[in-house]
């Protein structure tokens, strides 16, 4: 694989990570530059928080004016073609390509706020939200998704967030690097090429907050690391095991919320994406297709699987001793077409119902395995 970087003509980095040939080799390269007549890039991005939960919440209002739904035609993250309108990858084909997101929730640039607190009021701090996102393209093919790709080109999407999660870690004041792929526009998904996003916070997400203060606990009652056990657990039960491999083991959390929930999570202790051996990677490349591919069989065809696929990492300092890697894998889908929306209970007190039962999950996450009885 050979990693190229550049610049996009507002100034955005733009990565290209090859494994084909001559790229791979460095017998040819792709075409790096950008004719387009951009404007800079405006970050308006802040970050306020909630006194009553603790939570940071980002205000973003310049992400309003995103692309949304565009057609293939104009779809910006296909490559340049000849005669086609210019993409936010100027070059006639890709393997992986990585860039800056031209609309991002927290951005390097993002201003500092006029004040510490809003209205001069001390009870509401705010901050500038900055961070960076970025969007990994997948493929050059607008119509393959996450699970169509080869063994091989999984392999190399994983070599690029390995290098992201590495460069942007070290950035100062990045408390976590977040990868992940949305899926459908169920979920929200605005652009429909296959895609995932990197986020690097400059505050600790709510899930890790939780997470952390549950970690801590269970360390003073036991003196061991919480998602150690959590894995060793379901794998000692095996009720609601998916998939095991020499690596990597798959499974249905114990108290699951959504309707299709699955973790997939390495059998060495590792903190994040960087860690893994190549051993480690290549088994993942295989485990991740198989996973993606049971989502697509999950209702028999009748409907493509709406998901959201994110890597928890450990945070970057205080508290990295308590994460562990591991991968979340979720559909708010419940039946075919139709949603599990996240009304009164859930989203006004934070309560949540399940749908459906973490050992129903399981079974038909292994019935439509590989050579399954699935369709």
């Amino acid at each position: 694989m050979r990693k190229t970087a550049t610049t996009l003509a507002d100034g955005r980095e733009l990565l290209y990570f090859d494994d084909t040939e001559p790229y791979a080799s460095g017998g040819a390269t792709r075409e790096l530059r950008d004719h387009r007549a951009l404007p800079p890039t405006v970050v308006t991005s802040t970050m306020r928080q909630d006194v009553l939960t603790g939570e940071w919440i980002t205000l973003a209002s310049h992400r309003n004016s995103r692309t949304f739904l565009p057609s293939t035609a104009d779809c910006p993250l296909c490559p340049t073609g000849p005669g086609g309108p210019a993409t936010e990858i100027p070059a006639a084909d890709y393997d992986v390509a990585v860039f800056e997101n031209r609309f991002p929730s927290f951005a390097r640039s993002a201003p500092d706020p006029a004040t510490e607190h809003v209205d001069g009021e001390g009870i509401w701090s705010q901050r500038a939200a900055a961070g960076r996102c970025e969007v990994v393209c997948f493929t050059s093919d607008h119509d393959r998704g996450f699970a169509e790709l080869s063994a091989a080109r999984v392999r190399t999407v994983l070599a690029a967030l390995v290098d992201r999660t590495r460069e942007l870690s070290a950035l100062p004041g990045i408390t976590q690097v977040y990868c992940f792929e949305n899926r459908g526009e169920e979920i929200g998904v605005t652009l429909g090429h296959p895609h995932g996003q990197i986020y690097a916070y400059p505050a600790l997400p709510p899930r890790t907050e939780a997470l952390l203060r549950q970690s801590r606990a269970h360390h003073a009652r036991t003196g061991r690391v919480l998602l150690r056990d959590v894995l060793d657990a379901e794998r000692r039960a095996g009720r609601r095991m998916v998939l095991e491999g020499r690596h990597w083991s798959g499974y249905v959390p114990a108290a699951a919320r959504w309707p299709v929930e699955l973790h997939v999570a390495p059998h060495r202790d590792v903190a994040d994406l960087t860690e893994l051996s190549d051993a480690e990677l290549d088994e993942l490349a295989a485990v991740y297709r198989d996973v993606l591919s049971r989502l697509d069989r999950f209702f028999d065809g009748v409907t493509a699987l709406p998901y959201v696929a994110g890597w928890h990492q450990a945070p970057i300092g205080v508290g990295r001793e308590l994460g562990r890697l591991h991968l979340q894998v979720f559909s708010p889908m419940r039946a075919p077409h139709r949603m599990k929306y996240l009304a009164g209970s859930e989203s006004g007190m934070g309560a949540w119902i399940s749908d459906a039962t973490p050992e129903a999950i399981t079974a038909r996450l292994r019935e439509v395995a590989p050579g399954g009885t699935g369709s």
